[in-house]
């Protein structure tokens, strides 16, 4: 199965044993955006506003593409600044986009406890609790 990984760029660092693993069971893995680079949004943001805007919405354009061209996406849903089970704003919008394409959705942890909680439970993820083995 093609999974893309969609995370808060605080989540990259987890990124690669779950790659691995994901990898070692025969799935491709597409990776998020400016994964290689993820201080390139503050990078953007510091030259303008109007670089930044551009280059957000090519971000948008692109990760609607890779869910698109994927089977599945798996939301890491990780601890952020105190947050349990983190989602922000682009990771919510992947989650839609997946929704929106009839994709598999997979969320890491259980749903967060904020505003999003609702429209998170109305896209219908499988919650896998850390378990990779029930991405199937």
């Amino acid at each position: 199965m093609k999974i893309f990984i969609c995370s808060s760029k605080y989540f990259y660092k987890d990124i690669p044993p779950i790659k691995e693993f994901l990898e070692s069971k025969g799935h491709i893995i597409t990776l998020p955006n400016s994964y290689d680079n993820p201080g390139m949004e503050d990078k953007m943001r510091n030259i303008s506003q109007e670089e930044h805007s551009a280059w957000k919405g090519e971000m948008l354009r692109l990760q609607k593409e890779k869910v698109r061209d994927c089977d599945a996406i798996l939301v890491l849903n990780l601890e952020k600044n105190g947050q349990k089970n983190y989602v922000g704003g682009a990771t919510f919008l992947e989650v839609y986009m997946a929704f929106d394409f009839q994709k598999k959705i997979f969320l890491y942890n259980d749903f967060p406890d904020n505003i999003l909680r609702d429209e998170l439970v109305g896209m219908n993820p499988t919650i896998i609790n850390g378990n990779l083995e029930l991405i199937q």
